[in-house]
């Protein structure tokens, strides 16, 4: 058993990128655009195209901009050449914050993000200083009730790494991430179909936070997460509500 609030956390998480939809379809054609760029236009052989394509399709983003964000990767239409940059760095109390940013100017992006943290009681910290705190992997994560036994058999045919139940009946299921679609697609043809599925930076630990500083650490990571540059959050930090 593991993760006490992981299902609360998914949700509440799902939520505020509801509510801020407009922004997610612009990171997600960033990130359509430079995966298209890097290896071709088809989610058929780019495995990091197919990721972004299906987040995209997950949060009901319309068609012609996936085409559109594809067409400027490939060089069809004219587009933006981005810079992939990782900033570490550290929130309140501590917690690890790794914030992933895709930017065409460096030096305006470094500026803003060292901003986002001072400003909020957070701090940035050099290359590496937190990354050990994270295990990139790809997850999957199944609303409580699921049939644990079923999908974990499915699971470890499958190839999964690893399948846990958390405390709140959600249940967690870990790839390599290069075995990340292989699994996904075997689980959905089982019929399985995850509420949350990425690729992503998994915490080896949490930071518990509640009351006040719970609200401290919310504003640093909705200060980042508002900033057009960057597109992924990455955090040890749990927000109890």
């Amino acid at each position: 058993m593991a993760g006490h609030s992981k299902w609360a956390n998914i949700q509440h998480r799902k939520g505020r990128q509801d509510e801020k939809r407009g922004a997610t379809f612009s990171k997600i054609a960033k990130e359509i655009t430079v995966a298209a760029k890097m290896g071709g236009g088809d989610p058929g052989f780019n495995p990091r195209l197919r990721v972004a394509v299906d987040k995209a399709k997950g949060v009901n983003m319309p068609k012609d901009k996936i085409d559109t964000a594809i067409k400027k990767g490939t060089g069809e239409l004219e587009g933006v050449e981005y810079i992939e940059i990782r900033y570490e760095g550290y929130g309140v109390g501590g917690a690890a914050i790794m914030v992933d940013c895709l930017t065409d100017n460096k030096t305006r992006t470094v500026a803003e993000v060292r901003h986002a943290f001072s400003k909020h009681g957070g701090n940035m910290g050099t290359d590496g200083c937190v990354a050990f705190q994270f295990k990139h992997c790809g997850q999957m994560i199944f609303a409580p009730g699921t049939d644990e036994a079923a999908l974990m058999d499915a699971a470890i045919e499958a190839g999964a790494d690893d399948v846990a139940t958390n405390d709140d009946g959600s249940i967690e299921v870990l790839t390599a991430p290069t075995e990340f679609i292989a699994v996904k697609d075997a689980l959905e043809a089982a019929g399985f179909k995850p509420e949350f599925a990425e690729v992503t930076m998994k915490p080896e630990g949490e930071n518990v936070f509640t009351g006040d500083d719970a609200v401290k650490m919310q504003k640093l990571l909705d200060a980042l997460e508002n900033l057009d540059d960057v597109q992924e959050i990455y955090t040890t930090a749990v927000i109890e509500e």
